[in-house]
């Protein structure tokens, strides 16, 4: 099953994650990432609501590979939710997720 949380802050996000092993940061070793979405699976969504304005949301993924490796993805809110990311993260597997 999906671990989704809530959290006051991106950085407890992050730190909750690296306490779990989640050390690889995905925005920046993406290349293996984005070419094979199959070999990976989100685990946990950690979501981040800023306090003034739409801009301040985040989400933080944790990701794990089927190597075992696990590491974080940060997607923002923007006006165009059609950056490679976001179709990126729409290709990746969610544990607990079936038939979508």
């Amino acid at each position: 099953m999906i671990h989704r949380y809530n959290y006051d802050s991106v950085l407890n996000a992050l730190n909750e994650l690296k306490s779990l092993g989640f050390t690889v940061d995905y925005n920046i070793n993406e290349s293996g990432f984005i070419s094979n979405p199959h070999d990976f699976e989100i685990v946990h969504i950690f979501r981040y609501e800023g306090d003034s304005s739409p801009d301040d949301e985040a989400t933080v993924y944790g990701i794990k590979s089927k190597t075992g490796q696990k590491g974080v993805y940060v997607s923002g809110y923007t006006a165009n939710s059609e950056s490679k990311s976001a179709r990126f993260l729409r290709e990746l597997s969610i544990k607990g997720r079936k038939g979508l």
